[in-house]
C-alpha cells in the first residue's frame, strides 16, 4: 500500500492541497516526524537538505493551530532571510485549508508594516533571530502563548553565531511548549541546547545515503587560480547550462566574478550579504523568472532555495566542509530532476576534496580544465 499523508494523521483538506502541488507521497523524514509531532512530543530530527524537512514540521503545526485562538501559537526560527521567505512561501500554499494567519519577520523588511500585521490575529510567526528580538524589545510580539517552537537549520544558526539569541527567544516562550529541532548535522552544541530546553525528545536520524546526491552528477575540474575563470567559461560554453548557481567563498569574489561574466555577455546576477533586502529579492525574482541564467552567490544561497530548473551548481571556490558541499549541490537535482555539480579545485584544495569525498563516500570524476 502506498503511504499517504492521511495515513500519518494529516487532514484530507491539507492532503488535497498537497496533491494539487503534485506532492503525493510523504518522504522518509515526513513519515517519521509527523506522527510523533502530532502526539505533542519534542523532536530532534537530522536529515539532509532536500528531504522535505519543512513539511515534516509545518503540516502537524497547521493541524494543531486553533484558528479561533487569536494568540501566536507557533514559532519557527530560521537563520536567514532567504530561508524565512522560502518557508513562508511553502506555508502560504497550505493555509487556505486551515484559515491560519502567518507573519514572516526578517531583516530588511518594513518594520511598521510588520507591526500593522501583528495587530491582525497572527497564529504563526516565521522569523530570523535578530528581527524577532527586535520585536520582543519593542513589545510588539508576545510569545507566552507559543505552544510549538521549531528551530530550523539549527546547525547553521550555530555557525552564524545565533545560539545566544535563540536562547533569549526560548526564554520568552512557555515552558510547556513543544520544541522541535531540524538540522542537516548535529554538532554537540545543538545537542546540548536541545537537552537544556527539550522534554525527553524523540531523536530521528534519516540516514540519507545519497538522498541529495543520487540524481546529481558530480565532477571535479583541476585547474589553477589563474586559469579558473577561463575553466568556468569554457565549461559553460561547452555544456550550455539552462540555469546555474555559482558559489564563491567571499562577497568580494562574487562581485568580481559576476562582473567578469557580464563582460563576457552572460545573463548574470549576484547574491550576497552586502545587498539590501530589496536587491536580494529582485535578484531572486529575476532568477526564478528565468530572466537571469547565472546567479553568483556566497553560501547565503546554499540553504532555503528551492527553485525548479537549476541544472548546474558550480563550486567556483570549494566549500570548507562536507555539510557545506552537500547543501550547495542540493540546489540542483530537486523534485525528481537530475542535476550536475562542478567543483573547481586548485592544488591547495586537494586535501579539502579528499575530506569531502570521504564524507560523501564517493570518488568524484576528475576532468582537466
Amino acid at each position: 500500500m502506498t503511504m499517504k499523508f492521511s495515513n500519518l494523521g494529516i487532514s484530507k483538506e491539507l492532503e488535497s492541497l498537497l496533491n494539487k502541488q503534485r506532492i503525493e507521497k510523504p518522504t522518509d523524514i515526513q513519515q517519521r516526524a509527523i506522527p510523533i509531532i502530532l502526539k505533542g512530543k519534542d523532536v530532534i530530527a537530522q536529515a539532509q537538505t532536500g528531504t522535505g524537512k519543512t513539511l515534516a514540521f509545518m503540516l502537524p503545526i497547521l493541524e494543531s493551530i486553533n484558528p479561533e485562538n487569536t494568540n501566536i501559537q507557533a514559532l519557527v526560527i530560521t537563520p536567514t532571510r532567504e530561508l524565512a521567505i522560502q518557508i513562508t512561501k511553502e506555508v502560504k500554499k497550505l493555509i487556505s485549508a486551515k484559515d491560519v494567519n502567518i507573519l514572516a519577520a526578517y531583516g530588511g523588511q518594513d518594520v511598521k508594516k510588520q507591526l500593522r500585521k501583528l495587530k491582525n490575529n497572527i497564529h504563526m510567526v516565521i522569523a530570523t533571530p535578530g528581527r524577532l528580538l527586535d520585536h520582543i524589545r519593542r513589545k510588539s510580539i508576545d510569545l507566552k502563548s507559543v505552544k510549538m517552537l521549531v528551530l530550523d537549520e539549527a546547525d547553521q544558526m550555530l555557525e552564524m553565531g545565533f545560539l545566544k539569541d535563540v536562547e533569549k527567544i526560548i526564554h520568552k516562550t512557555s515552558k510547556t511548549r513543544q520544541t522541535m529541532s531540524f538540522s542537516a548535522t548535529m554538532p554537540k552544541e545543538i545537542i546540548s541546547l536541545s537537552s537544556r530546553y527539550m522534554n525527553k525528545p524523540v531523536k530521528i536520524h534519516i540516514k540519507s545515503k545519497n538522498v541529495t546526491l543520487d540524481k546529481i552528477k558530480q565532477v571535479v575540474i583541476e585547474t589553477t587560480e589563474r586559469q579558473k575563470q577561463d575553466a568556468l567559461c569554457n565549461y559553460i560554453e561547452e555544456n550550455r547550462p539552462f540555469m546555474a548557481i555559482i558559489f564563491c567563498r567571499t562577497k568580494r569574489r562574487v562581485k568580481k566574478l559576476n562582473g567578469i561574466l557580464k563582460r563576457h555577455g552572460y545573463d548574470s546576477d549576484e547574491l550576497h550579504g552586502d545587498l539590501s533586502q530589496a536587491k536580494r529579492n529582485r535578484a531572486m525574482k529575476s532568477f526564478r523568472d528565468l530572466k537571469t541564467q547565472f546567479l553568483v552567490a556566497t553560501d547565503v544561497a546554499s540553504r532555503g532555495l528551492d527553485i525548479d530548473g537549476i541544472t548546474h551548481i558550480f563550486n567556483y571556490d570549494i566549500t570548507k566542509d562536507v555539510e557545506g558541499y552537500i547543501h550547495r549541490i542540493g540546489r540542483t537535482g530537486r523534485a525528481g530532476e537530475t542535476g550536475v555539480a562542478v567543483t573547481f579545485i586548485t592544488p591547495k584544495d586537494k586535501n579539502t576534496l579528499k575530506t569531502i569525498e570521504k564524507g560523501i563516500k564517493a570518488k568524484l570524476e576528475r576532468q582537466n580544465s
